[in-house]
């Protein structure tokens, strides 16, 4: 049972969506935590999350403005710190698109900021943010993220005499995340149009709180270099706009630059290297820096076919406008 109880930890993009939700239940679940570090650059963003978690009320809670492209901003930020979940990315993908450099930055050399700070301080417990984009990816958002992840799994190969594990957690749209397509499409149902760019699209589809399960997952239960992949369902594009505002006109816009009609989250290449936890999926590290017979018996994980693939548009679980409607009133609407 995973216990955070007089821990310190840091969030990096920690006044999104997710850092905001991470915050709320770990308040609730651990209160007596030693730290919770609120790392990102958005002195807006810091301002107005500090409005609902004040420290007067939240005594554990600190706002560090900081940017992972700023290596020594981190270092500094990182000491005494024993969790660091990594959530900061450039993650718009026309805005990457437009600006490669910009995401090179943020993305990839950021993500070489996290580690380096990690290795440099006492942290011992690293989970870094993926996506479905970073599987098979057609974007510069896709490729950084991919990126990314090789970067976190091989940083337990440099990691030396360090008691600290890196591990990855990778998942689909985030219902009602900022810059997903239910907010968007709640904004425009009042237009009486909804744009739609291939009516045949599918996504994967999760909860924030099960976002935030999977991280307490990997703190919990990362050995170090895994790619953690969740079990959850898939939709088509055409049932969530028909759950949102069934009288709306639907437009066809056609498919954006870098966007996938169908979203990946195992590859046929990675099938030799997933296994089933049950709950999850799990991506094991080439050159694992432990046993993996040790690993396979400690949690009963069972080798996939060789040949298989994780796609949202092979999925066998599905929602229907009737359980999308139920989920955006529980998970969205306020």
């Amino acid at each position: 049972m995973l216990d955070l109880t007089n821990k310190s930890i840091l969030i990096t993009g920690g006044t999104g969506s997710l850092g905001k939700q991470l915050t709320k239940r770990i308040f609730e679940q651990w209160p007596n935590i030693k730290r919770l570090v609120i790392y990102s650059r958005d002195e807006q963003k810091q301002y107005q999350m500090a409005q609902e978690y004040p420290h007067s009320k939240y005594n554990a809670i600190r706002y560090f403005i900081g940017d992972v492209r700023d290596a020594d901003r981190l270092k500094r930020a990182f000491e005494g710190i024993d969790v660091v979940i990594h959530a900061a990315a450039m993650k718009h993908i026309p805005i990457a698109e437009y600006n490669p450099m910009e995401a090179i930055k943020t993305n990839i050399n950021g993500a070489e900021n996290v580690i380096n700070a990690a290795l440099d301080t006492k942290v011992s417990n690293v989970v870094a943010l993926s996506t479905d984009k970073a599987a098979a990816p057609i974007n510069l958002y896709g490729a950084t993220k991919l990126v990314s992840d090789k970067l976190f799994i091989a940083a337990n190969n440099i990691k030396g005499s360090r008691n600290i594990k890196f591990s990855v957690v990778r998942y689909g749209n985030v219902m009602g995340s900022n810059g997903s397509v239910i907010p968007f499409f709640q904004d425009k149902r009042k237009e009486g149009v909804l744009p739609i760019t291939d009516k045949k699209m599918t996504r994967f589809n999760i909860s924030i709180d099960q976002g935030v399960d999977m991280v307490f997952h990997a703190i919990q239960n990362a050995w170090g270099g895994e790619i953690f992949v969740p079990k959850i369902p898939s939709y088509h594009i055409m049932d969530v706009a028909n759950a949102i505002e069934p009288d709306c006109e639907k437009v066809e816009t056609g498919i954006r630059p870098g966007e996938k009609l169908h979203e990946d989250m195992i590859t046929i290449s990675d099938s030799f290297f997933t296994y089933d936890l049950g709950r999850y999926f799990v991506i094991l590290p080439t050159m694992p820096n432990w046993e993996l017979k040790e690993y396979l018996k400690t949690f009963n994980a069972v080798k996939v076919e060789d040949n298989f693939s994780y796609s949202s548009g092979n999925n066998t679980e599905w929602e229907s406008v009737e359980s999308l409607k139920k989920l955006i009133k529980r998970h969205v609407e306020k």
